[in-house]
């Protein structure tokens, strides 16, 4: 078996609304809502949005709202990032930071989605 890449990950939260603000409104990611449904996309990615614990199943063994730690990988300058999130209002927890990435260096910065989830928005320094 050779794992390729993750397709989804979950997301609870305990606002729907001020969740897909942030995803879609902060973050620029695109909605995808069908059939009760929530979830977010961007490039190949998906975030699915549950609205309660277990919502559902199978669900991990031990759901609990703000335990996410995210890293996405953004194309750009992370200081032009930066100043676009500001420029919508929304606080940045640190950055920009020096980190490395599953592929080599990046730049990096932090916020937290309603939630509470640790959202860090990193750009590599060098080409993938």
């Amino acid at each position: 078996m050779k794992i390729d890449r993750f397709d989804h990950l979950v997301v609870t939260t305990r606002d729907l609304e001020r969740c897909l603000h942030f995803y879609v409104d902060i973050l620029g990611m695109e909605l995808d809502a069908r059939n009760g449904r929530y979830a977010v996309k961007f490039g190949r990615n998906k975030i699915n949005i549950h609205r309660k614990k277990a919502e559902f199943l199978p669900a991990a063994a031990n759901v609990t709202y703000g335990s996410q730690d995210l890293c996405l990988i953004a194309e750009g300058s992370i200081q032009q990032i930066r100043a676009e999130i500001e420029a919508k209002g929304y606080p940045i927890e640190l950055g920009v930071v020096d980190r490395t990435g599953a592929c080599g260096p990046i730049d990096s910065l932090y916020l937290r989605d309603p939630d509470g989830n640790l959202v860090e928005i990193a750009v590599y320094k060098t080409k993938e």
